[in-house]
């Protein structure tokens, strides 16, 4: 029966082929294959007569058969007799030459079953195919192409066929008309010469090794000839590119003479192709063959061909390569091929037409021609060795073009040239040169994004390159040593090598060590043989000079530090171990610090004093005058650079310094003063510092030089025209001017402290007096930075307290004229910080300066720096760091000040001059103002002595003017004001005697305070503002209070509200804590703020209206509790706040609560509105006494003082306000306050709801809160239960959670609570009876009631309301009964059959048309079951397992997840030991769990693994127990394909006999609704039949089956049709 039934099967799937799904057919053709794998000859045989059979199956399902045939006999070929082989060879011929025009998916698809079967079968295929290709007559495309596959994929078979093949061929060559017929033959020609030169190099292995290459020769050359001479002119390009791609590798094959013959005509006409071939791969390929076949035979043709063959070739390599198009880039290669087959067997040749072509126009020619040269550099590098001065010469106009992909192309080839010795040649150095050049090109801060299609590089690309071929020419090329050293140092000085350096150094360095291994006469440089070379001075500057900015250019600093220190011996001798240490500490700092925090005063200051240690170790003074020398040489080449300039200048002055011979000195100043460039502000800057610090050394010198330039004739005019500098203008004669002024400062600066004094008066503020009349901003700069630096200087020293400064006014005056002279909004030059730093040096010097100069200048400078306007955020940061030393400035001078009067009044004066801006309306202007007296009152603070305890008498007007600052609109102007009260206080405890250390606990908590005047919210900062008057109260003497209040209470017109608003807080807080007058005015205080309540919205006046509603409300409570209920609805934000004034006192708060409860039932809680009476549409309406009293409760709890209150009447509260939720669910407002809850929705009136539900929900939660319940609200938050409660379809949720948040965290209130519930059990309101029975149900589900012996009652209680009318009510009962289980297992036993009766009953209510109730009967019974005792259940498993299986596959979710699960609890109950009849039951459900495992609804899926795994045990079945438990574990993934097939084996292992029960339950899934399951359900039969054995197959009835999943191929759902595919497939072990 086998060969039948696999036939049928195969027909089946053969006739699904035609299936409109791709995916589909694709799974029937696996199916065939499996067929194939288990029976290939019977599968192949089928396939063929199907084919056979149907003779008009459209071709595209032909093909798709023919593909199955190919794997299978891939797989199989092996297995194949020849009778099958045969059968297959002549169908696919026949499938392949059934249509005469081409259809060529099918015909390829024929033609790949042909090759399949001749990689075994060689001779019968081609038997078979020759058959087709017959002398005289054309044969079909495919049977061509047939043979070139065959010859690709069988070498050693197809060879030996060449010869008659070939001989066949031929004459059809001619025959062949249409162009696809010629690709074809072409395709041939090129597979059948690749075998054969495949066959011809691995003669070792083939089967006759006599096989030569002239057995060939003839036909190749006649094929070849119709190829070229006919074909290769034809128009199709398809066909040129087919004839070229042949020619290739036939050139190998064609006689030696016949090639040398063609080739004048050959290469032409395949280098003609290039104008006719956009893709030029294939012929650049062919032509790279043809080459090769040239040069192996020795060509003398090819020369004359040469021409042609380079101008095409390189018009190729100049093609732009697209990195898109793998093609392009191919391209490039196999042209490169050929130009190094033409440079091996021509190079002169090569080189004359190459090197032109330097000098192209075109960038393109000019690329293109460098990559060729770079190329055949290293590809032939022996044919081009004795070319190598020709090839350097001809670089010189390349290292000329500025073109940057040129540039690129120049280094590469100077790259290749380095490599292979080309540098060491006569010109080499130029190339070098070029090299340092593109690596001193300025690299781009971002390159340059580029178009997709852009061919242009960035210059960075250049410059990256460059740098990266320097350092490996350097450092891997041996032979390049002697090359670049020591010309490299030749490029360390020019500036425009700048960009350079850091790589020249670094490869500098590493050619240095070099030369010291090889020994150190290599190494020393010798400057007679080498004078372009840098002397050891000229290295030493610039390297010293770049290192300035260490962190430029890729960290030259480094870089010229550590080759300093490698040239050490050729700088000077004894320089070695010094720089052995010091330059590594250099190094490491700099490793320490990025460019970001590196200091750069601290850097130079690093180097500068190396470079004194250098001289010092030196010691030499003609060499430190020539390092001198060449610094002062080397100072225009910085011009430009500002920064190196000046630090090259410090040098200067610091080398100076060292030497000792004073002529050279004071020549070498006198030089530097005529050369400078005065009207650059940072040269004068520089050569300042270096008059400074050459004045160190040498001060009398300085001095001199300064004193004979400024007599010099520079100062001088005549007629208009200086005498020496006749291009200087009056400008340029005050920048001059500049200069020595600056100069005369740096002087005072640095020259030593004890020589200065005598000299400052005399020498240095004399000259400088002179020049104060001007008018240029610049030389007041100068002027004033000098006077700052002399004023200093004489401060600093010693003797500073002795010396009379007798020019002082005069100075002071000339400050306060350049201060005032400045404009008063904006800050562009630090003149005026400056100034103010001189004034302050100055001010401590003797005479003391006159009160009212001291005023005018206070005045002045205040006038100067507060009014001016902040720069914008971020805008720019150098005037923001400005503006900031100008103030530390202005605090210096205001603190010097004060430290010459630090008395009471002395500190009241500066106040007064800080006061107005105090308390200005800009708030800059206030900031700064504060900032400065909180310094000046840390200042006084410091430095205060008191010598006899005086009272501090204004520290009232002082307190009073700071503490309402508090709140000021800035953050930072509160800061500073508490800074300033805190130090007042300080102050105060100072005067009373207290140490300056002494450390008070009440003024500390200001600081902790600081932090809550930060924030944004006002009620913060208010409360802060109180608490810092709390503070003020506590340590105000009495005497000062009045003054106090009194400058507070002016403080109340503040412009700024904010003060304004602290300062009446202030003012409270100190009438509460030190006046007991509050008694008195109480009436009055209270009238005045409750008229205020009308006329005004400011926040800190209704919050006083709350002093007074105690006094009320403890007077006449029911009279205020009445009138506040009668206040319209909703209650407006101040009737609320008198409300929650009403918490304050517990006693006064229960009587409210008291009197709310008493009219919260009252009333009815809704009115059937009339359309409701008519209609049957819900249509309720609230009642407003109940509803102002819900509201009024809310209030009234939501006051954390009502806590006692509420627990006094926590059930009463509770149970009233849970009813009224229940009861007003889905209520409405009456219609005049719904307009109003509109009208509220968007503003501020009404801060609370007041829709019925949800008033009462918020009522709810404020008792909870106020009853000490936080954690039932937060657990009612998290869980959304409040949001329940509001709605219908979630109230009972809702009231279920919130009984389990009171279960857990509220338990002792629950009796009282569950007494005023069950009172309510018989309500005439439905939704309360449902309400209280959800919530008393709940309860079950904890153990709390176990603990408050509270079960049995509950227990009582619910089987009463069995029999309710409400099918809710009874379901909820259910529930109630099952929570037994959770709250109280250890009570279930004692309960067991009483709750078993009443849940299973719940399985037969017959008043649920929805099977609620029995959905609930078994979500609670699956809880109960592992707690019963087992006699109690046991009689009942089998009534409930049969009562339960219909619901498997109910349309409900819900119902499918709950009795799938219960089946689980019940397999799981039997443990192992269940009856043959309960058995029957978990046998006939292994079916519907193991498919419902791909149910659509999750929880489904979850219960039936679940059930699986209880009923695992059960089946007496280890290895299938560990099975279901290992993949069904929950929370793991499950691969329901391996699960399936794993359990289906273990089953037909175990159970055999199940096989036709378990087939025949599927069956019935075939038809399930949901698409899942009826997929899985063939899935589940072709896993069983996949493991069971054929002897069984009687337990199967196979028609059936194989009709039902025939049926299944025809089902809307692909997926299915997909699996009933597959297991049709399988079916074959049956057969």
């Amino acid at each position: 029966m086998a060969e039948p039934y696999v036939r049928k099967l195969s027909t089946i799937l053969l006739d699904a082929v035609t299936d409109k799904d791709p995916l589909v057919q694709e799974q029937v053709c696996g199916a065939l294959c499996a067929l194939g794998d288990a029976q290939p000859a019977e599968a192949l045989r089928a396939c063929e007569e199907y084919l056979w059979q149907h003779e008009k199956l459209a071709h595209p399902y032909r093909t798709m058969i023919l593909r199955a045939m190919e794997t299978v006999v891939s797989g199989h070929i092996s297995e194949l007799d020849k009778d099958v082989a045969r059968a297959v060879i002549f169908l696919a011929s026949s499938e392949m030459t059934r249509a005469k025009e081409l259809v060529c998916d099918w015909q390829q698809a024929a033609s790949n079953v042909l090759v399949a079967v001749g990689k075994r079968f060689i001779g019968k295929v081609m038997e078979e195919v020759l058959s087709k290709f017959q002398p005289g007559a054309l044969p079909h495309y495919y049977v061509v192409q047939t043979l070139a596959n065959l010859a690709a994929s069988n070498v050693f078979g197809m060879v030996p066929f060449l010869t008659s093949i070939l001989s066949t061929m031929l004459p059809m060559l001619g025959m062949a008309k249409h162009d696809t017929m010629r690709v074809a033959f072409c395709c041939a020609l090129q597979r059948f010469s690749e075998s054969t030169l495949e066959y011809l190099a691995n003669l070792d292995q083939a089967p006759d090794p006599t096989v030569r290459k002239d057995t060939f020769a003839s036909d190749i050359f006649s094929a070849y000839d119709v190829l070229f001479n006919h074909w290769m002119q034809s128009r199709e390009a398809k066909l040129r590119l087919a004839v070229v791609e042949a020619l290739g590798p036939m050139s190998h094959l064609l006689p030696s003479e016949k090639l040398e013959e063609q080739l004048p005509k050959l290469l032409p006409g395949v280098v003609a192709l290039y104008r006719k071939h956009a893709e030029a791969f294939h012929v650049s390929k062919s032509l790279g063959q043809i080459l090769e076949a040239a040069v192996g035979v020795g060509s003398r043709t090819l020369e004359a061909q040469l021409d042609l063959l380079l101008a095409a070739l390189h018009a190729q390599i100049c093609v732009p390569v697209e990195s898109s198009s793998p093609l392009v880039v191919s391209n490039q290669k196999e042209v490169l091929r050929c130009f190094t087959v033409l440079a091996c067997c021509a190079p002169d040749r090569l080189l004359a037409f190459l090197l032109p072509k330097l000098d192209a126009s075109n960038e393109r020619t000019r690329v293109g021609t460098l990559q060729v040269l770079r190329h055949v550099i290293n590809s032939a590098a022996p044919q081009m060795e004795v070319k190598k001065p020709f090839i350097l010469s001809s670089m010189r106009l390349p290292l000329l073009d500025t073109n940057t992909k040129v540039k690129r192309a120049v280094v590469q080839v100077i790259s290749a040239m380095a490599h292979h010795g080309y540098l060491e040649q006569p010109g080499g150095e130029a190339m070098v040169e070029y090299i340092v050049q593109q690596c001193a090109l300025p690299p781009e801060s971002e390159p340059r994004k580029l178009a997709p299609d852009s061919e242009d590089l960035p210059e960075d690309g250049v410059r990256a390159i460059s740098i990266s071929t320097l350092y490996l020419v350097s450092t891997t090329v041996d032979r390049m040593s002697d090359v670049l050293w020591p010309y490299l140092l030749e490029f360390l000085t020019p500036t425009r090598f700048t960009g350079a350096l850091t790589p020249l150094c670094r490869s500098l360095v590493h050619l240095a060590q070099k030369k010291q291994e090889v020994g150190a006469d290599a190494f020393l440089i010798q400057y007679d043989g080498n004078v372009s070379l840098p002397s050891p001075y000229a290295i030493t500057t610039r390297l010293l000079t770049v290192s300035s900015h260490p962190y430029l250019g890729d960290g030259r600093g480094a870089a010229s530090l550590r080759l300093l220190n490698v040239l050490h011996r050729n700088i000077h001798p004894l320089l070695g171990q010094r720089w052995a240490t010091t330059i590594p500490l250099l190094l490491e700092h700099l490793d320490e610090h990025t460019e970001e925090t590196l200091s750069q005063k601290e850097w130079e200051e690093k180097l500068l004093a190396f470079l004194r240690d250098t001289l010092t170790v030196v010691s030499d003074n003609t060499w430190t005058c020539q390092l001198s020398l060449e610094m002062s040489k080397q100072l225009p080449c910085y011009n430009g650079i500002a920064q190196e300039k000046n630090f090259l200048y410090k040098c200067i002055g610091t080398t100076l310094g060292a030497a000792s011979s004073k002529e050279v000195v004071r020549k070498q100043l006198q030089e530097l003063l005529e050369t400078a460039r005065h009207q650059e502000e940072a040269e004068r800057e520089g050569l300042a510092c270096c008059f400074g610090i050459c004045a160190i050394s040498h001060l009398d010198d300085v001095l001199a030089q300064l004193e004979d330039f400024m007599r010099s004739d520079v100062f001088r005019k005549s007629t208009g025209i200086f005498n020496i500098f006749k291009d200087r203008n009056e400008n340029e004669v005050e920048k001059l001017k500049g200069t020595l002024i600056l100069c005369y400062g740096h002087v005072a600066a640095r020259a030593p402290r004890e020589l200065v004094l005598a000299k400052v008066e005399s020498d240095i503020l004399r000259n400088i007096f002179q020049y104060f009349s001007t008018k240029d901003p610049a030389l007041k700069l100068c002027l004033v930075q000098s006077v700052c630096m002399a004023s200093q200087a004489i401060c600093s020293s010693a003797q500073a307290n002795s010396f009379h400064f007798s020019r002082k006014a005069e100075l002071v005056a000339q400050m306060m004229e350049f201060i005032k002279a400045e404009p008063p909004d904006s800050l562009r030059t630090p003149i005026r910080k400056k100034a103010m730093l001189a004034c302050t040096y100055m001010a401590s010097l003797e005479p003391a300066l006159e009160e009212h100069v001291q005023a005018d200048l206070i005045h002045s400078c205040l006038h100067s720096v507060l009014p001016v306007l902040p720069e914008p955020e971020g805008e720019d940061d150098h005037q923001e760091s400005l503006y900031l030393d100008t103030m530390r400035a202005l605090e210096g001078l205001l603190t010097g000040l004060l430290r010459r009067n630090m008395t009471p009044q002395g500190l009241q004066i500066m106040v007064e001059h800080l006061s107005p801006w105090i308390k200005s309306p800009r708030g800059h202007e206030r900031v700064r103002a504060l900032s400065l007296s909180a310094c000046l009152l840390r200042y006084f603070l410091e430095h205060l002595h008191i010598s006899a305890l005086v009272p501090f008498h204004n520290l009232g007007l002082l307190i009073g003017l700071f503490s309402p600052r508090c709140a000021d609109l800035w953050p930072a102007t509160r800061q500073e004001a508490v800074s300033c009260v805190y130090a007042l206080l300080y102050l105060q405890l100072g005067y009373e005697g207290f140490s300056r250390d002494y450390r008070d606990d009440v003024a500390e908590r200001l600081l902790t305070l600081k932090e809550g005047l930060v924030h944004p919210d006002s009620a913060i900062l208010f409360h802060t503002c109180n608490s810092i008057a709390q503070i003020i109260a506590k340590r105000l003497p009495p005497e000062q209070l009045i003054s106090l209040l009194l400058t507070m209470f002016e403080g109340l017109g503040d412009p700024d509200r904010n003060c304004s608003r602290a300062a009446t807080v202030m003012v409270n807080c100190l009438l509460k804590e030190r006046g007991n007058m509050l008694q008195e005015k109480v009436p009055e205080i209270v009238s005045v703020l409750r008229s205020k309540l009308q006329e005004t919205r400011e926040e800190y006046i209704l919050q006083a209206a709350q002093h007074s509603v105690h006094l009320l409300a403890s007077q006449h409570c029911a009279a205020v509790v009445t009138s506040l209920l009668g206040s319209p609805l909703p209650f407006d934000s101040h009737t609320c706040t008198l409300w929650r004034a009403l918490a304050v006192e517990p006693s006064l708060t229960t009587q409210v609560l008291g009197l709310l409860l008493e009219k919260l039932s009252k009333d009815v809680p809704f009115k059937e509105t009339r359309a409701f009476l008519l209609s049957s549409s819900p249509g309720r309406v609230a009642t407003l006494l109940p509803l102002a009293a819900t509201c009024a409760l809310c209030e009234v709890m939501s006051a954390p003082a009502s806590g006692p209150a509420v627990l006094e009447l926590y059930p009463q509260l509770f149970a009233a306000l849970l009813l009224r939720i229940s009861c007003t669910v889905g209520v409405a407002l009456p219609r005049n306050l719904q307009a109003k809850e509109r009208k509220g929705v968007g503003s501020a009136v009404a801060p609370r709801s007041l829709e019925p539900c949800s008033s009462a929900a918020d009522a709810l939660q404020a008792m909870l809160l106020r009853g000490g319940n936080e954690d039932v609200v937060q657990r009612m938050e998290l869980e959304g239960g409040w949001q329940l409660l509001r709605t219908s379809a979630g109230h009972e949720e809702g009231v279920t959670r919130l009984a389990s948040a009171m279960a857990k965290f509220a338990g002792p209130r629950l009796p009282l609570v569950m007494k005023a519930l069950v009172c309510t059990q018989s309500s005439v309101y439905e939704i309360q009876r449902v309400t209280s029975t959800s919530f008393l149900a709940e309860l079950l589900n904890s153990n709390v009631v176990n603990d408050l012996m509270l079960l049995e009652s509950l227990l009582d209680n619910l089987a009463a309301r069995q029999k309710d009318t409400c099918a809710s009510v009874r379901r909820l009962v259910l529930r109630g009964l099952a929570n037994v289980a959770s709250g109280s297992p250890d009570k279930v036993r004692a309960h067991g059959p009483q709750l078993l009766t009443a849940v299973i009953g719940g399985l037969d209510d017959r008043d649920d048309p929805h099977s609620l109730v029995a959905l609930e009967a078994m979500v609670g019974l699956a809880r109960l079951l592992d707690l019963v005792e087992p006699q109690d259940l046991h009689p009942v498993l089998l009534h409930v397992a049969i009562r339960i299986r219909p619901f498997f596959d109910s349309e409900k979710m819900e119902l499918r997840s709950a009795s799938i699960r219960l089946f689980g609890h019940l397999n799981k109950a039997c443990q192992g030991r269940c009856e043959d009849v309960f058995l029957e039951q978990v046998v006939g459900g292994l079916v519907p769990l193991l498919l419902h495992l791909r149910d659509p609804q999750g929880p489904v899926t979850s219960a039936c693994r679940f059930a699986l795994r209880m009923c695992g045990p059960n089946l007496q079945c280890d290895e299938l127990a560990a099975a279901l438990q290992k993949h069904l574990q929950e929370g793991r993934g499950l691969h329901f394909g391996e699960f399936l097939n794993t359990t289906c084996k273990l089953l037909m292992h175990h159970f055999p006999e199940l096989l036709g029960r378990l087939v025949s339950t599927g069956l019935f899934y075939f038809k399930s609704s949901w698409e899942d399951i009826r997929a899985a359900a063939p899935m589940l039969t072709g896993f069983l039949v996949l493991h069971v054995e054929p002897e069984l197959r009687p337990q199967v009835d196979l028609e059936q089956l194989t009709a039902a999943l025939q049926l299944l191929l025809k089902d809307p759902a692909p997926l299915v049709r997909m699996k009933a595919a597959e297991t049709l497939g399988r079916l074959v072990k049956f057969a």
